[in-house]
């Protein structure tokens, strides 16, 4: 009923702008009378947008502005040129019989039901006693038939109104995806820049720390081979000892620091490294592949990353006794599957995660979990959805394409 103004409004306009723009296509005025009417029909889908997230609760995303070049002839080829307006436009036009439908049926459909309801006694009120006629009998039917159906009819028409303003009142479709792949190279920048930042701590803090201890005691040793007494070769043994000790860790500590970098696991492909991963999984993985195609590197090393982290959910969380991998590069895209027979109950946040992959919820955990693996995924046009209904099981799909 609140969208009828609004629908008799959008849709006068269009039709005037409509009706004008043809009369003036051949003046002079043509065009900026066109270029004008579009920036109003951009205007007024913005209360349109308002009404559907207040009454009908479904937010549209506003489109970005439009761009201002220098020079009038540059603004106007941009307005005329902008498909948002132009969709804004059709929007309302398509508004004004979509308006008037739903004011009908909110309105004339709950007036009818109450007259057919209670038609015989209206008959009795306005002409007097009078026998019962076939009227009678099924106008009370009617009515009840017609109030039984007016749930399922506003509906339905809010359903379509939802729709039509999702289709037509949002950004464009490609602006639509830069907004999107700005917004994972944001989030890609920002991960990357702190993993530098946590790379930078561990090399002066642990590393650098081991190689100064090494350096002192190979020190120590060079004093206890040249005393001059002679060498102390018991404590020049255990030096040595210790050096060796010192240089293990340290080593171990830089093979840890690189895998987060570049897993040496898939110099030989994710044909070697999948399996190589799932064998190390405490939940017995079963492993399915279907590798077709090469996969740009980038792409191997997200679903690595993305394999490596549902594995360690299913195994920390899950209370799974059974998992499965599969795997697939065909037809242009990648596609992993992690499926566990786990407890369920996992769901993804928008910046938190309360529950993971196949477990129950386990406090929330911020900017961590299935959020952020759908970022990672995001930076390279990857998509993760999941299915994991209470009581599981478990399933994670993530989708890449095999080229970027």
């Amino acid at each position: 009923m609140a969208g009828l103004p609004f629908a008799l409004v959008g849709g006068g306009y269009a039709i005037a702008v409509l009706y004008a723009g043809v009369l003036l296509s051949l003046t002079v005025l043509g065009l900026p009378f066109v270029a004008a009417a579009l920036l109003g029909a951009r205007g007024l889908g913005a209360p349109h947008r308002w009404l559907l997230g207040r009454l009908l609760g479904t937010h549209v995303e506003a489109p970005a502005g439009l761009p201002r070049p220098e020079g009038v002839l540059a603004r106007g080829r941009v307005v005329l040129a902008d498909p948002v307006a132009w969709r804004a436009l059709l929007y309302l036009l398509l508004r004004l019989p979509l308006g008037l439908l739903g004011f009908a049926a909110a309105v004339g459909l709950p007036l009818a039901c109450g007259w057919l309801t209670g038609f015989p006694l209206w008959a009795r009120l306005l002409e007097g006693p009078r026998p019962v006629g076939w009227a009678d009998l099924v106008s009370v039917p009617l009515g009840v038939l017609i109030l039984t159906a007016l749930p399922a009819t506003i509906r339905t028409l809010g359903g379509a109104n939802r729709r039509l303003g999702v289709l037509l009142l949002g950004p464009a479709p490609a602006q639509r995806r830069v907004r999107e792949l700005e917004t994972a190279r944001a989030g890609l920048l920002a991960e990357n820049a702190d993993r530098l930042h946590r790379l930078e701590r561990d090399l002066h803090d642990g590393t650098q720390a081991r190689l100064v201890a090494l350096a002192i005691t190979l020190s120590l040793t060079d004093d206890a081979l040249a005393p001059a007494a002679g060498p102390d070769l018991a404590r020049s043994r255990a030096l040595v000892e210790r050096a060796r000790n010192q240089t293990d860790v340290t080593l171990a500590e830089l093979r840890g620091l690189t895998r987060g970098i570049r897993p040496v696991a898939l110099d030989g492909g994710l044909a070697q490294a999948l399996p190589g991963l799932t064998a190390t999984s405490p939940v017995p993985v079963a492993v399915r592949l279907d590798l077709r195609e090469d996969v740009d590197p980038a792409v191997e090393r997200a679903v690595y990353f993305c394999a490596a982290e549902l594995l360690t959910n299913v195994a920390k969380h899950s209370g799974a006794r059974s998992a499965e991998l599969l795997a697939s590069a065909s037809g242009g895209r990648v596609r992993l599957v992690v499926r566990d027979d786990g407890r369920g109950g996992a769901a993804p946040g928008t910046g938190t995660d309360t529950g993971t992959v196949g477990g129950t919820a386990t406090g929330t955990r911020t900017g961590s979990g299935l959020s952020g693996l759908a970022g990672r995924l995001a930076a390279v046009d990857g998509v993760l959805t999941v299915d994991s209904p209470p009581g599981g099981p478990t399933t994670v799909t993530a989708e890449l394409p095999a080229r970027l």
